[in-house]
């Protein structure tokens, strides 16, 4: 198992808007193929900061399978404008 983990600046005063678009995007990645389990978390000490967990069978299942696939471009269009700076995403075993 390999955890993708997200630290996910959202631009000041558009939370509601991601939660929402998040829960449409969800449902795109729980499809994918390695696909395990993925948690949401909000900050409670900065409104507009989320922290995003995504268990993948393997590493090659979200670097290749769901980013090389065309759900993620549905992803990408759903939630990357919301974003500021854009996040750094890195993966643990």
């Amino acid at each position: 198992m390999v955890l993708e983990v997200a630290m996910l600046s959202v631009i000041k005063g558009l939370s509601s808007d991601f939660e929402k678009a998040f829960a449409q995007a969800e449902l795109i990645i729980a499809r994918q193929n390695g696909y395990i389990s993925h948690e949401l978390k909000k900050c409670v000490e900065k409104n507009d900061k989320y922290l995003l967990e995504v268990r993948w069978e393997s590493l090659e299942d979200h670097t290749i399978g769901f980013r090389g696939s065309e759900d993620y471009q549905q992803w990408k269009q759903l939630l990357h404008h919301f974003y500021a700076p854009f996040p750094i995403v890195e993966h643990y075993i």
